[in-house]
């Protein structure tokens, strides 16, 4: 088979599998990526997230991974939302779940696909590996190489048919395959996803400090969430749309066709009384095949916590009040913070009792804090 009746084999084997968007590159198709990557690096802006400073040789260079590939495979599979995702912000008593987390996990789903794909290639003698955004791989330079689409403002991929929403796989092989041009950015003097950050992530186009970015500080961050994050965080209890929601681009999107990846009503714009009772078998439970139980009910129960104490309605203190009792400091802090905004005056009560039983200085610091004393 010719490398253009090969390329053309795998598009259709793509494309029947549900893949939306085929493309292909080099390894050596992405040489602005190590300079940018050092740069946000240095510039700390990656925060806890150490994995994206190991085998950064590998990320900034593809043939450093796997110096047998000639060309890179780049599918895109489109999860565009039924709905806007920022209007369950609204709702004051629900939680907001990122649009990518409200169905399965797509490592799962689109992992298996591309193992599917690349065994067209094994069965005419080329080698091939698959990632799915598990490996020191920057599949977003290497799908604008593609042709896929462009790096936004707002870092992420932006696409002219299918908008914000494309979830990306990559197959590394070592079959050479005709490869596309790539696409040309079109975000012109266009602002919008800088402007619609709660927390003033970006501190200029195409550049993202993680350390303000709320998809960070509800998934990837541990610890307390900053105290100059947590109003802004709203009800977002799991990621923030409201940077690919904003862009114009959108408006050609397209509702996405895999059943597995649509939003599971339960997650659409969940209660969070509801999830404010959740012990760990409920999460687990719950969020089976989601991509949420990968942090953990005591970390998902922080982002809750906040999201109560967000609310502004005092009915809701009940549960916040409830949860200064958990058996995680972590919840506990949180939930200290969410009372002092909903029922002050029952944290003043609460706090002398609270200073003489509770032992994590985190935990202390909170109660200090939401009775407008000075940490110790």
């Amino acid at each position: 088979m010719t490398p253009v009746a090969l390329r053309s084999a795998l598009e259709a084997r793509a494309r029947s599998l549900g893949f939306d968007a085929f493309g292909v590159t080099t390894p050596g198709g992405i040489p602005q990526a190590a300079p940018r990557l050092a740069q946000a690096l240095a510039d700390g802006h990656h925060g806890t997230m150490r994995w994206l400073s190991d085998r950064a040789e590998w990320r900034g260079d593809p043939s450093a991974l796997w110096p047998e590939a000639r060309s890179v495979v780049m599918l895109g599979m489109n999860y565009g939302p039924d709905e806007d995702p920022r209007a369950v912000l609204q709702r004051r008593e629900r939680g907001a779940i990122s649009v990518y987390a409200r169905g399965d996990d797509y490592h799962e789903v689109i992992k298996g696909r591309l193992k599917q794909v690349a065994g067209a290639l094994a069965s005419m003698g080329a080698q091939a590996k698959v990632f799915v955004d598990t490996a020191p791989v920057m599949e977003k330079p290497l799908a604008e190489a593609a042709g896929l689409g462009w790096q936004g403002k707002h870092t992420n991929l932006l696409s002219r048919e299918f908008g914000s929403w494309l979830f990306l796989g990559a197959i590394f092989t070592t079959a050479e395959l005709p490869i596309d041009e790539p696409a040309v950015g079109s975000c012109g003097s266009c602002r919008a996803c800088l402007d619609a950050c709660p927390t003033d992530a970006f501190p200029a186009p195409y550049r993202l400090d993680a350390r303000r970015c709320i998809s960070y500080l509800t998934i990837e961050h541990a610890g307390p969430i900053p105290q100059e994050f947590r109003e802004a965080i709203g009800s977002r209890i799991y990621g923030c749309d409201d940077c690919l929601a904003a862009c114009p681009w959108n408006k050609f999107a397209q509702e996405g066709r895999e059943m597995r990846l649509s939003a599971r009503e339960a997650l659409r714009a969940p209660a969070l009384a509801e999830l404010a009772g959740l012990n760990d078998a409920d999460f687990r439970a719950l969020f089976a095949k989601s991509p949420i139980k990968r942090i953990g009910r005591d970390r998902f129960l922080r982002n809750v916590a906040l999201a109560i104490g967000n609310s502004g309605v005092p009915a809701m203190a009940v549960h916040a009040e409830r949860l200064t009792r958990d058996s995680s400091a972590l919840v506990r802090g949180a939930a200290v913070w969410a009372l002092s905004r909903l029922a002050p005056a029952t944290v003043s009560a609460l706090a002398e009792d609270a200073a003489s039983t509770e032992t994590e200085a985190s935990v202390r610091d909170e109660w200090r804090a939401a009775t407008a004393l000075e940490p110790a």
